[in-house]
């Protein structure tokens, strides 16, 4: 049996097994429902019975995968520790930051100035995420420490919050309220809206204001999955959007116009990891960017 196979199958029956719902496990594993399916299949396949019990309204363990189970994620948990033992062995660890679209590049060099020079064992790769995946890359692994926007859906998430930016609504020029000098978010909920990917889950609900919509479904007019192509849309009249204070001087152009909203809670952006996934590098990392940012700003969630 192909031991690389094997890992990746036992992850997403533990994904499976955690969310009990195919669409959830499919969206944090970052694959498509038929290949979790198919997956599943060939892990029961080599092991040589069923998993879960499903049909089409629900999903649920079989008593060979509940007594499995934690067989399974106490192995995931000892090749997570063992990765981590050779990084620190080798000593030049290399540490995997991410920062979401349009928000994050000039405040994240900020955090990291100096790093090279104060951390020199550890190499730093920094890449840059699309509303695709707000998690920014925590959810799945591929970063270590991520400079995002809350909330997200990340199991055991630890996070400092080191901004906070009020809303303001990214209307067309010609719309009706271009001119106002501020917006109540109940003005604005029956308007067709530009939002994240459904893959994007609870940060893409946060960002069409579902809080104050008592259950009624938003106005979507499409997705967009940075800044430029929904700040497009706007412009082109194909609806308005929900964004931050600081994408007013980032993505200003003629075509919109952006107005403050006065009634919702400030957007907050945080240094985020998972402190179960995080070497002693990235730790010291964390440490190091923690230390650059004003202790006013700093909140711990």
């Amino acid at each position: 049996m192909n031991h690389g196979a094997s890992l990746r199958l036992l992850k997403y029956f533990d994904a499976l097994a955690d969310t009990l719902n195919y669409h959830k496990a499919a969206e944090r594993l970052f694959i498509s429902q038929p290949a979790l399916s198919a997956a599943i299949r060939q892990l029961e396949g080599h092991i040589g019975g069923r998993l879960f019990e499903r049909d089409t309204h629900s999903v649920a363990l079989t008593v060979l995968g509940r007594e499995w189970l934690p067989h399974v994620r106490k192995a995931l948990h000892e090749v997570e520790a063992a990765f981590d033992v050779v990084e620190n062995l080798v000593g030049s660890a290399q540490i995997r930051v991410g920062y979401l679209t349009g928000m994050g590049a000039d405040l994240l060099f900020e955090l990291l100035d100096g790093v090279e020079t104060s951390l020199p064992g550890l190499s730093l790769e920094t890449t840059e995420y699309d509303f695709s995946d707000p998690t920014v890359g925590l959810r799945s692994g591929a970063c270590d420490i991520a400079l995002l926007r809350l909330p997200v859906d990340v199991p055991d998430l630890e996070s400092v919050v080191v901004a906070k930016e009020s809303w303001v609504a990214c209307l067309p020029r010609t719309h009706r309220f271009a001119d106002r000098a501020q917006l109540h978010i109940g003005e604005l909920l029956d308007e067709p809206i530009v939002v994240a990917p459904q893959s994007a889950g609870v940060w893409r609900d946060y960002w069409m204001a579902s809080d104050v919509r008592d259950g009624k479904p938003a106005n979507i007019a499409a997705e967009a999955a940075t800044y430029e192509a929904e700040t497009t849309m706007v412009a082109r009249g194909v609806g308005i959007s929900f964004t931050t204070s600081s994408l007013t001087r980032l993505y200003d152009r003629p075509g919109i116009r952006f107005v403050p909203i006065v009634d919702r809670p400030a957007s907050l952006t945080a240094v985020a990891w998972r402190p179960n996934r995080l070497s002693a590098g990235g730790r010291q990392v964390v440490r190091y960017m923690l230390r650059r940012v004003p202790r006013t700003s700093q909140r711990r969630s």
